[in-house]
């Protein structure tokens, strides 16, 4: 009989290490985003993100974004893009796993404003998800909604916070929700670095991840300009 009981706690066990999806490892998310003035109204959006379950390894995601910003003015800015997403959805790694494949486009809106010293930051977004899950495809359609605040302490340091709601516009209303808090590092004029954490939560699961995002913001529209004039 102890022997019998010893081997239902030890499979007990490891059925429950085999179903977690990996909430209790600290995963990893390498950031990069652009947005690269063309013209006095207008600028391309330019992201990468590499995604890990483990903080150096375990690939979770690929999200590769692009898109079109008109500013309207220095505090309002509409976007329509595209992005590619490569999603391994399972912790464990095994021969012959299949990865999502989505293709996405979008259409959001921002707007900015500042309140004493509080810089903050509203974005709206709509999403049309065409997703390949290898025996199957699906088309699914989300809203998204951000506040952002960021908190300058010198010239080069500032505090950067954001919580994000997604909300899905077919079954099961609740998406996800990411809470965020960030210390960034202004390197030049046009570029900065962020050192931070997201707490990401789904209805069933919530997931602790390090965040490195370098930002990178040339304006370009002497380069084009003098395209133009040599054509």
């Amino acid at each position: 009989m102890k022997r019998l009981f010893l081997l239902l706690f030890a499979s007990t066990c490891f059925y429950g290490q085999a179903q977690q999806p990996g909430e209790n490892e600290w995963g990893a998310w390498y950031m990069y985003f652009g947005t690269n003035k063309v013209s006095e109204r207008f600028s391309i959006h330019t992201e990468a993100q590499f995604r890990f379950y483990e903080t150096t390894s375990n690939f979770n995601q690929l999200l590769l974004r692009t898109g079109l910003n008109y500013h309207i003015n220095p505090n309002a800015i509409a976007t329509g893009g595209y992005g590619y997403i490569s999603t391994d959805t399972s912790f464990f790694e095994f021969p012959g796993e299949t990865n999502t494949q989505e293709h996405r486009i979008f259409q959001q809106f921002i707007l900015k404003n500042k309140v004493w010293e509080l810089l903050f930051e509203h974005r709206y977004r709509l999403e049309q998800r065409f997703l390949d899950f290898g025996d199957r495809t699906d088309t699914q359609h989300r809203a998204r909604y951000r506040i952002q605040m960021t908190l300058p302490l010198t010239d080069t340091f500032f505090l950067n916070f954001y919580d994000e709601l997604f909300i899905n516009l077919q079954d099961n209303l609740f998406g996800q929700n990411r809470l965020y808090a960030a210390l960034g590092v202004h390197i030049t004029e046009n570029s900065s670095v962020q050192f931070g954490y997201l707490r990401n939560q789904f209805s069933s699961a919530v997931f602790d991840r390090l965040q490195i995002g370098f930002f990178f913001n040339p304006d370009l529209r002497s380069v084009f300009k003098k395209k133009i004039k040599d054509n």
